[in-house]
């Protein structure tokens, strides 16, 4: 496996050493999947207190588990610390109705290394040694306000003078298939502590289910020989083949099935006398039944008890690989450790900037880790889960039942997660900022994860890319034509290879897509656009997924300028294909013609009060259509309206120079339609022989957006853009309808409203993806206008820069919530002792969803590193790149 980490998305040509990965979810209950309740309620259909007991019907989860690439069998961590009611084979968390700001995992863990191919893996669990306050954190949530605090686990106290465990576990692959597996004990306690450690193997259930079920494919552990000095648990699977975990002599190995324990959950005879929790009730209740004396079933654990000294460290080693196989714990196992995490170190010094610190370093590498660690095996066959809800695809519609116009979707793939337990699914803009950030570690399976959703088995055969599992017909902003040129540049940037099938691929299903864009969610043929935008959840005056009260309709100035991006994305891909295939100059024009009427709809000729550009406020605005036409233009300073300056995009002259009737065409279209002129002048403005410009704003817009933009008044924090400016802090918009009073007002944290759920908030805390596209905007406008245009940043401060310094300002900043600064402290913990203070907690790093627009502290989900994930993307852009790599080019004549 030499130097299987910096090789591709599988570390070999062959793709074999892809087999085994952290693939398994770290919640697959109270999931969309495992729902079969008659109204929907996926939590309380399937809640964390079945999970012990039920046997899952599409995925498997498990603690810094590991598992094949189908999840046929699955290793993963479990523990008992003597005290908890139950093992610890799972996270915990708050559903969605429990928490005071929506679903909330409530554990302490992290991902802190990984390669692409997985060579080497290294994941951190907190464990308290006293019992976990499992019925205290639901209680003292549940009692708590939307205005209050999250009640967090360090919160109880179990954490208090150190008495938890660190309990590491670290993969290490031999080869593609002889994985082993380290298991490092820490006592952090002022006293000697005993833990119960229970590495746990078991085969996802497929046979309890589907067509092809039967008793001839139900695979099977029992305990093999194996050398003297190690026991063996022996996995045959008549797919997989077979393999043999080994373990040391003084483990207990304990068997049972993974099936339902119907008597406990629903009162009835189980299929079988040894049941999923069989293990669990064996080691914590003491049931000396419930595990197979005859030692096989299909979930298996060795059990370790292990007594640790205060202050002290004990190790347990593990190997899994293939059936009769030369397994030794002992000859070579070290050396295997050594030179996987020799590799990763090389590895990760090749990708930091050369410039970066050591903490610096640290940061970025934990990114990608937990960038790597979120990649999770997706199973979902819609046609046979709506069959299994009794509906066909010519059945009514039924209340209850999701995702029924989904029939042909069928997934079968590695997919990276936003959230392996918070979301533990596929969201399809959250995708594409993930692909965005796997560009800097694993190109391959950047574009691999960008294809994923235009394959036929996901893209609907009218066009529309799947949204998310909650609801797959909901809209995210259309950005995979964006992440796709972005990941296509970056590798013929670094390996010099043009992947223009890749590239032309992509741009035959997103024709496809956005042709469903435009005939979809541009109903009144304006090219003004309207219709959910889920991208931006509450950020507005009202759902904007549901019906408005005042009746009519809202055209949106961030859905508008994303169809511009589009347009934009799709022009930069055609001008690439276009090299090699002429064909694509139709296509060109094409796009060209559509951005025009897109940008011309926002800011038409004249001072118009049905427009999304205000000249007055020098802001663009949502606009709400009145049933008797009338337009109400919605005053809320925020992320929507900074959208617009995200659809600006430079074009090289030699990109244009290949279309001889592009000029001729574009004079046409100018002569045909004199309202666009405006828009069309803008376009091709520029010095001759130089870069031309596709920008919604022209110099004066980009002027007066950015002084809102770079002011601290309003939408600059000290750690990035704010999602709603802080001017509506004290002055809140509100809007009355009916006698009802919509409001909204600036949140710097967590949201106040159930718009879309607790766990979402667009009022004011900083969100890293939105900030990476305004980032790239003013690389592009910098790409434009040079050194010559400079804005005061921050506006107000008498310090004029460029557009490059107001990005690196911007991505300063971002970077600044991860970092340590002069006192220790990383803004991102929000002002935490122990994260601040203790070494064994300093150093550990949490990418979260979104954080606080004033002091930095992450909030939401706390292990989205997805997106987050973006942080590293632009450490490596300002860390390696100044800005002659942005500047205005010409062309000779």
């Amino acid at each position: 496996m030499k130097k299987e980490s910096r090789v591709g998305p599988t570390g070999d040509s062959s793709g074999r050493s892809r087999l085994w990965g952290p693939y398994l979810s770290e919640r697959q209950w109270g999931t969309v999947r495992e729902d079969y309740s008659p109204g929907g309620d996926a939590w309380s259909y399937f809640p964390h207190d079945h999970a012990r007991s039920r046997a899952y019907r599409w995925g498997e989860d498990g603690l810094g588990g590991i598992c094949d690439e189908k999840q046929r069998l699955c290793l993963a961590l479990a523990l008992w610390n003597g005290r908890d009611p139950i093992l610890k084979e799972r996270a915990f968390g708050l559903t969605n109705a429990e928490g005071n700001h929506g679903e909330d995992v409530k554990e302490y863990y992290f991902y802190l290394d990984a390669t692409p191919s997985h060579s080497y893996l290294k994941y951190l669990y907190k464990y308290p040694q006293a019992a976990y306050p499992y019925n205290e954190l639901v209680a003292v949530n549940g009692g708590r306000t939307r205005q209050e605090f999250e009640y967090e686990l360090l919160d109880t106290g179990v954490f208090d003078e150190r008495r938890y465990f660190d309990v590491t576990v670290e993969y290490a692959k031999a080869d593609h298939d002889d994985v082993l597996m380290r298991i490092t004990v820490d006592n952090r306690g002022p006293d000697e502590a005993t833990l119960h450690v229970l590495p746990t193997l078991w085969f996802r259930n497929t046979w309890s289910w589907g067509e092809h079920a039967t008793a001839a494919t139900k695979p099977v552990l029992r305990e093999a020989e194996g050398p003297h000095d190690t026991r063996t648990i022996r996995a045959d699977h008549p797919e997989l083949g077979s393999y043999d975990l080994r373990c040391s002599t003084g483990a207990e190995l304990l068997f049972t099935d993974n099936e339902t324990d119907k008597a406990r959950l629903f009162g009835t005879a189980s299929d079988t006398p040894y049941v999923k929790d069989g293990i669990g009730r064996h080691v914590v209740e003491g049931e000396p039944h419930t595990v197979n004396p005859d030692r096989v079933g299909t979930k298996a654990a060795a059990h370790h008890t292990l007594t640790v000294p205060a202050g002290g460290s004990e190790t347990l080693r593990l190997r899994l690989g293939p059936a009769g196989a030369q397994l030794s714990l002992t000859r070579g196992y070290d050396t295997v450790f050594k030179d996987r995490i020799a590799e990763a170190d090389a590895f990760y010094r090749e990708l930091t900037p050369k410039g970066a610190g050591e903490d610096e370093a640290r940061v970025l590498r934990q990114a990608l880790a937990g960038m790597l660690w979120s990649k999770q095996y997706y199973a979902f066959d819609l046609e046979t889960w709506l069959a299994e809800h009794d509906l066909t695809p010519w059945s009514l519609p039924r209340t209850g039942v999701r995702n029924r116009e989904w029939f042909h979707m069928v997934s079968d793939d590695i997919v990276s997660m936003p959230d392996k337990w918070e979301y533990p699914w596929f969201a399809a803009w959250d995708l594409a900022f993930h692909a965005v950030a796997l560009a800097a570690v694993d190109l391959g399976f950047a574009k691999e994860q960008l294809e994923l959703l235009l394959r036929d088995s996901f893209l609907h055969p009218n066009g529309q890319i799947p949204a998310y599992e909650w609801s797959f017909g909901d809209v995210n902003p259309p950005v995979h034509a964006w992440a796709a040129y972005f990941v296509y540049t970056v590798e013929k940037e670094t390996t010099g290879h043009a992947d223009h099938a890749f590239l032309e691929r992509t741009f035959q299903k997103l024709l496809t897509n956005f042709t469903w864009w435009v005939n979809r969610k541009d109903p009144t043929g304006r090219n003004v656009f309207q219709g959910g935008f889920l991208g931006l959840d509450n950020i507005g005056v009202f759902d904007r997924s549901a019906p408005l009260p005042t009746g009519g309709s809202l055209e949106q100035a961030d859905g508008t300028a994303w169809m511009a991006l589009y347009c934009q994305s799709m022009l930069q891909i055609a001008l690439e294909l276009v090299e090699r295939n002429e064909a694509y100059e139709e296509l060109v024009l094409k796009f060209v013609e559509h951005y025009l009427w897109i940008s011309a709809s926002m800011d038409r000729i004249g001072d118009l009060g049905d427009e999304l550009w205000d000249e007055e406020d020098g802001f663009f605005y949502d606009v709400l259509r009145l049933p008797d036409g009338q337009a109400v233009r919605l005053k809320v300073r925020s992320m929507v309206g900074l959208l617009p300056l995200c659809a600006s995009t430079v074009f090289q002259p030699q990109q244009l120079e290949r279309l001889s009737g592009l000029g001729e065409r574009l004079q046409r279209f100018a002569a045909r339609h004199p309202s666009l002129s405006v828009t069309l002048s803008q376009a091709q403005a520029g010095r001759a022989g130089g870069p031309r410009l596709l920008s919604v704003v022209d110099e004066k817009k980009l002027v007066r957006v950015l002084s809102r933009l770079l002011s601290e008044d309003e939408f600059l924090s000290p750690y990035g853009i704010r999602a709603l400016s802080k001017y509506h802090e004290e002055h809140p918009y509100t809007f009355w309808v009916h006698g009802e009073e919509y409001r909204v007002g600036y949140l710097p944290a967590e949201s106040d409203t159930g718009m879309f759920g607790g766990n979402s908030n667009w009022r004011g805390p900083v969100w890293l993806p939105m900030n990476a596209l305004v980032i790239r905007s003013l690389l592009h406008l910098y790409g434009f206008y040079g050194d010559e245009l400079t804005v005061e940043c921050p506006t107000g401060s008498g310090v004029r820069k460029n557009l490059f310094e107001v990005a690196e300002e911007i991505s300063t900043r971002l970077t600044r919530i991860f970092l340590r600064d002069e006192n220790g402290h990383r803004p991102v913990y929000g002002g935490q002792p122990l994260f601040r203070d203790d070494p064994h907690w300093r150093d550990l790093v949490s990418f979260y969803e979104y954080f606080h627009g004033d002091n930095g502290a992450g909030i939401g989900a706390s292990h989205q590193t997805g997106w987050t994930g973006l942080v590293a993307a632009l450490m490596k852009i300002f860390g390696t790149l100044g800005p002659d790599a942005f500047r205005p080019r010409t062309t000779k004549r």
